[in-house]
């Protein structure tokens, strides 16, 4: 048999493994496959070119471009991933394990090129919040802004999930402009290394924007500066001794942790048998112990029933664990392959016999399965365990010790503020779950339980049909958790890209804070447009260019005609008396909408020209009630532009209504589509 040689990817080259390298067995037979690391790998050669080749050309591109370099990546590798397949089965993984590993991890490669062109600017720099006026008159200005970090980012990845793990950290890093060096777990790093080779020879990358250690690190960690970060998934005592070094502190390295945890799921006190909610309970625990035979982060560990259920759900559960087929995970009938590592079943069996001083067995035994195509000797084949904790009250091993495997410990809870201390007795985890129909349940845990859990899962008949499930990551939502969970964060769309970004408040004038934000400030310079702004293509207009139109005056017939157009015929504006008993009004006034439609009225160019279509407003605000005989002007100013494709951009303009006294009436900012 061939033994395949898995290489890091450093400096540009491919480094085959050396000394120190260490062999690799397949999970359903134990037989050695592949071997991988090198001590002798050049780990300062491998930052200073990604500093200096990877990041340089990574921050030369805007978000945008990032988000368009996402897309094609997670494109091409999905062109490949059969490939990922084929070596995934000897992780032990099985077809649908595939599923959430390969396809999940292009899956939100995708969702963040979505959102960095959504969310994000075309732009180097990100404007987080609001401009805050520091002076009287505004011409001092405050401003937050996020810039990419000028270091690398060290990816230190897990093994059960050896392509999401990547590219879950990968997409948010490069969206932000910083170059990753990526370190899987060894055990299962071939499959991470066939991932790695397909973005490399796509030639989507730039230089440097990617590297890949398979083996150890050696002192890389010693040698990171303060522009670095750390981003680790794994046990929390690899977190502890990693996030303690003395570097790390010295140097305040940013280090983004999430750890193994003890996830539980309640079975609300209305989810009796009979109802879809405990069918619905049933098959989630079910699934979240025998996906990746239990080997998840956020896999269901604990278990908890109110008391006069909890043999029910035993039952119900024994049955379905029951029809679970354990087996080679490249046969199609197997349903739960095997544990990545002979060393990880035996501390999976370490761990059980710990849970054991506390509960009682009531499902599967590790002595005594059936597989199918396998031999349970060889390969690291568990069938799923179930514990009964009988007083989880007085217990403590089953709140702390985690067996990273198909095993998982039910308990009785009295009533809800006691499932609410069973949960938190974990001390911090990624996600919670709640199965019930009643809101006001689902309330109560938030408010108890909340500040214990990254994540809180509700589900039942409402929406089961399309939850994603207990244990799924969302790239849309934060992933990560507090206390034992690790107290870091992943994912949670745009604000996982602010892991490997600086946010500094600039402070200066409406024209500094322009400049360097290339969005346009109230109180900047104006510049005359040269035409009419709506006879001007996208690449034409400028930052800034405004017109400033004729005064229009409001009548008394126009107010009342609007009111008979619309229908909107609401006192203020109808009726004198009432009107001047409001506080906010001084008599009858013009409809803020009319207001608005007269305002367009005044600043559209109303031929065919480059503007496409106006996709709406925001951020409208009627400041100064506008009465009979009052007139009103425009100001209308290209504030930002966004191009969109190669036919046509978004412009953002900032339109000001004021009155005949040059009082602001009214604000907002108008979308448009203009053609490029």
């Amino acid at each position: 048999m061939t033994i395949q040689k898995v290489n890091s990817f450093a400096a540009g080259e491919w480094i085959a493994p050396g000394a120190g390298a260490r062999p690799i067995a397949s999970a359903i037979t134990g037989e050695v496959i592949a071997e991988a690391g090198n001590d002798a790998l050049d780990v300062q050669g491998m930052l200073e070119y990604a500093r200096n080749v990877g990041g340089p050309a990574l921050r030369a591109m805007t978000f945008h471009d990032r988000a368009r370099m996402l897309k094609a990546l997670a494109a091409h590798i999905s062109q490949h991933k059969q490939a990922l397949y084929d070596l995934s089965f000897d992780t032990g993984a099985i077809q649908s394990d595939h599923l959430i590993d390969i396809d999940g991890g292009i899956g939100t490669m995708f969702v963040f090129a979505s959102k960095g062109r959504r969310e994000l600017p075309d732009a180097h720099i990100y404007l987080d919040g609001e401009i805050e006026q520091l002076s009287r008159n505004g011409t001092f200005l405050g401003q937050h802004i996020c810039t990419s970090m000028q270091g690398v980012a060290v990816h230190i990845n897990a093994f059960n999930f050896p392509v999401w793990g990547m590219l879950e950290k990968l997409a948010p890093t490069l969206l932000a402009g910083v170059p990753a060096i990526v370190k899987p777990a060894t055990v299962s790093c071939y499959v991470t290394e066939a991932c790695v080779r397909i973005m490399v020879e796509s030639g989507i990358l730039p230089a440097g924007a990617l590297q890949l250690i398979t083996g150890g690190t050696g002192d890389l960690l010693d040698r990171l500066g303060m522009q670095d970060v750390v981003s680790f998934t794994g046990s929390a005592k690899t977190a502890l001794a990693l996030r303690s070094a003395p570097n790390i502190l010295e140097n305040s390295i940013r280090f983004v942790a999430e750890q193994d945890s003890l996830n539980a799921s309640i079975l609300g006190p209305d989810a009796v048998p009979g109802t879809p909610e405990f069918d619905l309970f049933v098959k989630e625990v079910q699934r979240e112990m025998t996906t990746k035979a239990g080997q998840k982060c956020t896999a269901i560990r604990r278990i908890m029933a109110p008391e006069n259920q909890v043999e029910a759900v035993i039952e119900a559960l024994s049955a379905r664990l029951s029809k679970t087929i354990i087996g080679d995970p490249r046969d199609p009938k197997t349903r739960m392959g095997a544990l990545v590592s002979a060393e990880q079943k035996a501390d999976v069996l370490a761990k059980i016999a710990i849970i054991s001083t506390e509960a009682t067995r009531v499902f599967g035994d590790p002595d005594n399965f059936d597989t199918l195509n396998a031999n349970p000797e060889k390969g690291a084949f568990l069938p799923p365990i179930l514990f009964h904790c009988e007083s989880p009250d007085t217990a403590q091993r089953v709140h702390d010790t985690e067996a990273f495997g198909p095993v998982s410990t039910i308990m009785g809870y009295r009533d809800l503020d006691h499932a609410i201390a069973l949960i938190n007795r974990g001390q911090g985890s990624l996600v919670a779950s709640v199965i019930t129909h009643d809101p006001e349940v689902a309330r109560k845990v938030v408010l108890g339980a909340g500040a214990y859990h990254g994540r809180l899962y509700f589900n039942n008949r409402d929406s089961m049909a399309e939850s994603t499930g207990h244990g799924a990551p969302l790239p849309h939502m934060v992933h990560g958790g507090p206390g034992r969970a690790g107290g870091g964060e992943e994912l949670g769309g745009i604000r996982g890209v602010m892991h490997y970004m600086q946010r500094t408040a600039i402070q200066g004038s409406p024209d500094i804070l322009t400049a360097i934000g290339q969005q346009w400030v109230p109180g900047a310079t104006e510049v005359p447009a040269p035409a009419h702004p709506f006879t001007r293509t996208f690449t034409e207009l400028q930052i800034g260019e405004t017109i400033n139109t004729a005064a229009r005056e409001i009548t008394l017939a126009d107010i009342e005609h609007f009111a008979e157009f619309t229908g909107d015929n609401f006192y203020a504006h109808m009726d004198d008396e009432a009107a001047a008993a409001n506080p906010f009004f001084p008599g009858r006034v013009a409809h803020g909408y009319l207001l608005l439609s007269f305002a367009a009225g005044l600043f559209v160019e109303p031929n065919p020209g480059p503007v496409l279509v106006n996709t709406g407003l925001e951020n409208l605000r009627f400041l100064k009630p506008v009465v009979a005989g009052d007139s009103i002007k425009v100001r209308l100013t290209v504030m930002k532009k966004t191009k969109r494709n190669d036919d046509y951009g978004e412009v953002r303009w900032h339109v000001t209504l004021t009155n005949q006294d040059a009082d602001l009436v009214a604000e907002y900012e108008l979308l448009t589509m203009n053609e490029y």
